[in-house]
């Protein structure tokens, strides 16, 4: 009796897979293989931990915080003879104390915004040891930016080098946070999208209120830094028309408020 095409190709079809099945194998292949290349990808690119990184950088705001108070001195208070004269002498140097408060606020500010950054970034690559370092050295020039701000304020020049030091800062820890959190790179752990997401505009945010301080100052001085009061109003603003999203892990990682 002859076979059938059936019989002839019936234990060779019972062999083979189905191609729904064959069809999933292939694409789980596919994401293994490409899971690889970006594990060895990111490895390749991550330099090292966050521990000495993060321990240099606060040693740097500590010692930029620290300089500040070196602005005032006693010497410039001259002879008194009475609390009166006394009294006279610290209203003449109220300006500075204010400079040196409004500075030492912002490097708080500034360091807090590292520390929410690198509390969800476990690892870093290169270019983001370099934008710290860059950031740093915003930092480290805050002191001295501060001292021409008290000394030479009547100047656009003197008023206007702080807010443009703060801006450059935030420029730099603004564009870290960008590169951070790109999905490519993979580099922050233990954030949800929608955090990630708000730190990103937090970020955003800081650098534009930066950036309205810079041109205020111009004519307000150090008063142009009271823009900075209105970033809790603008969180709200910006959660309540749904530019933020609501997260299930807390407040955003990264961002700048």
């Amino acid at each position: 009796m002859p076979s059938t095409p059936e019989h002839e190709h019936g234990p060779d079809r019972a062999a083979q897979p189905p191609p729904e099945a064959r069809s999933d194998a292939t694409s789980a292949t596919v994401a293994n293989q490409e899971d690889r290349v970006r594990s060895t990808s990111l490895m390749r690119r991550t330099v090292l931990s966050t521990r000495r990184l993060e321990a240099y950088t606060d040693g740097v705001f500590a010692i930029a915080a620290t300089l500040l108070v070196l602005n005032l001195s006693v010497q410039s208070i001259g002879v008194v003879h009475s609390n009166a004269e006394l009294a006279t002498a610290i209203v003449v140097l109220a300006p500075s104390i204010l400079n040196v408060v409004i500075s030492f606020l912002l490097l708080s500010l500034l360091w807090l915004i590292h520390v929410r950054q690198f509390e969800v970034i476990p690892r870093v690559d290169t270019t983001i040891v370099w934008l710290n370092n860059l950031r740093l050295l915003g930092v480290v020039l805050v002191p001295f930016t501060t001292s021409l701000n008290d000394a030479f304020g009547s100047f656009l020049f003197g008023r206007i080098l702080l807010p443009v030091n703060v801006f450059l800062i935030l420029l730099a820890s603004t564009w870290q946070w960008f590169h951070a959190s790109s999905p490519k790179r993979g580099l922050v752990r233990g954030a949800s999208a929608a955090a990630v997401h708000n730190a990103r505009v937090a970020s955003a945010s800081s650098l534009a209120q930066s950036f309205i301080v810079m041109l205020l100052a111009t004519v307000l001085g150090s008063f142009a830094f009271l823009v900075f009061a209105l970033d809790p109003l603008i969180s709200v603003i910006l959660r309540r028309t749904g530019v933020m999203r609501r997260t299930p892990d807390g407040p955003a990682a990264g961002g700048g408020g």
